[in-house]
């Protein structure tokens, strides 16, 4: 039971022995909110404008919904998993709640909404399945499911979309409301943020995914029901691209085949940019939330700084290397000193 109260997560609390790499541990987060704090600032003056009520407001409203999705995704990756059909789920989960709205208008909003966590889940429990049982790769399962499950929102679609008339007046206010100036849709996604973060840091079910994603053998020998907790996490996973896609059809109020295509790229880089290792077991998911953020700041500062469409992509992709690169030097950092530590005991 050692290794579920000690995970081998470099949190901040590690000591490896090299004050530098213990300062690298500890500011990691902080490192994403200079960064962020650093593009605004630069933005702001070039275009004051940047930084208005409706601008921010219009960052938070499209920063919201790849939270949602980040959240999830950390929750796979921490089990050296990934899934690659959010997007899909995203687009069959708006298209199936608009169209069920459009069929029974008096339909209350947490209805609606459960309906979309709904679809989502049983994607995800579909996802799980041809991963745990199945015994297939998370890369290439969710691959697949990603056509699959897009497929299926073309042949319910059927090449129709739903607009905005289509739907009840509340259902559409919620997408674009807020309370003290915050939109509800951030306010949802922060709620789901932090229930997810005490779930994975209070519980012992969330402490098994970063065990499964540290050794899952040694998780197994351990007496971790490592197939129910990969379920788990693909259910989850799935369950939040559902409520994301209901937040969508509120926001967009336009829905067609193609929503969320593209989304599961900028999910799983806000993800790797946030601090979660992809190789499973370390990060949160509020580095996680930080990486959707300033991966939505950078999108929107970019066109503001003239900045080539090329240019705009390859920045990512620099990100992602660079923190995938980040990540490895730590854990091979951390590694060594404990080795080095654990050499010198007697």
């Amino acid at each position: 039971m050692t290794l579920l109260a000690q995970p081998a997560e470099p949190d901040t609390r590690t000591r490896t022995g090299s004050t530098a790499l213990d300062l690298v541990l500890r500011f990691r987060a902080l490192g994403l909110v200079v960064a962020l704090v650093a593009v605004v600032a630069v933005t702001a003056a070039v275009n004051p404008r940047f930084v208005g009520q409706q601008s921010i407001r219009d960052l938070l409203l499209s920063a919201a919904i790849t939270m949602l999705l980040a959240i999830g995704m950390t929750i796979v990756v921490l089990t050296r998993g990934i899934d690659l059909s959010v997007g899909s789920v995203l687009g069959l989960s708006a298209y199936i709640t608009a169209d069920f709205l459009q069929n029974n208008t008096g339909t209350p909003l947490p209805v609606a909404m459960l309906l979309g966590l709904a679809v989502g889940a049983v994607c995800g429990l579909v996802n799980g399945v041809i991963v745990h049982v199945g015994k297939v790769p998370s890369l290439v399962a969710t691959l697949g499911t990603l056509y699959v499950f897009r497929g299926i929102v073309y042949f319910v679609a059927g090449g129709s979309r739903i607009n905005a008339s289509d739907m009840p007046r509340g259902f559409l206010d919620f997408g674009t409301a807020r309370i003290l100036g915050i939109p509800y849709l951030i306010i949802v996604a922060l709620v789901v943020l932090v229930l997810a973060g005490v779930f994975l840091s209070r519980y012992r079910a969330g402490r098994d995914m970063y065990a499964l994603g540290s050794s899952p053998e040694a998780a197994r020998l351990a007496g971790v029901p490592a197939g129910r907790r990969l379920l788990t996490a693909y259910v989850l996973c799935g369950a939040l691209a559902g409520l994301g896609g209901v937040l969508h059809a509120a926001r967009f109020g336009t829905v067609d085949a193609s929503a969320g295509s593209g989304l599961e790229l900028s999910v799983v880089a806000a993800v790797v940019v946030g601090g979660v290792a992809i190789f499973g077991g370390s990060g949160t998911v509020y580095g996680a939330a930080l990486g959707a953020l300033l991966l939505t700041v950078i999108s929107n500062a970019l066109p503001v700084l003239s900045i080539d469409q090329f240019w705009q992509q390859a920045i990512v992709g620099a990100l992602i290397l660079g923190a995938i690169g980040l990540d490895r030097f730590v854990s091979l950092r951390v590694a060594a000193s404990l080795r080095t530590k654990d050499s010198h005991v007697d």
